[in-house]
């Protein structure tokens, strides 16, 4: 199995260490990763915020499986583009849809739905 984990922070570099302990993972890619990360797989200099060049980047490496590490390509809805795009959409996205990924992106977003689900959170005006 190729995994394409995108970002370039400690998660990624822990996500890429412990993928590549697995009998069952063939290549790692990590988008754009950073100097820790060269040691457990491949460095793509991409942006992940350029959904067009994250599609490329999995095409030309038959990618398997892609783990979003950082919040803002969800946020501008990169699960959505893999499954609007016929050749991406069987190409599991490890993180919400861009609808879901507003609980992370925006604290005001975050805040109105726990309180009118009654959901316990602190204070906030």
């Amino acid at each position: 199995m190729n995994i394409l984990i995108l970002g370039s922070g400690g998660r990624e570099h822990a996500l890429a260490w412990k993928l590549a302990q697995s009998k069952k993972v063939s290549k790692i890619f990590i988008g754009p990763g950073n100097a820790g990360t060269i040691n457990s797989g491949i460095n793509l200099k991409l942006d992940p915020g350029n959904f067009a060049e994250v599609k490329n980047a999995v095409l030309d490496n038959s990618i398997d499986i892609v783990i979003v590490g950082p919040e803002a390509p969800l946020v501008e809805g990169i699960h959505d583009y893999f499954l609007n795009d016929s050749s991406l959409r069987k190409i599991p996205v490890i993180g919400p849809d861009k609808s879901a990924a507003r609980l992370e992106g925006s604290k005001d977003f975050a805040k109105d739905f726990l309180c009118r689900h009654d959901i316990p959170t602190a204070r906030y005006k």
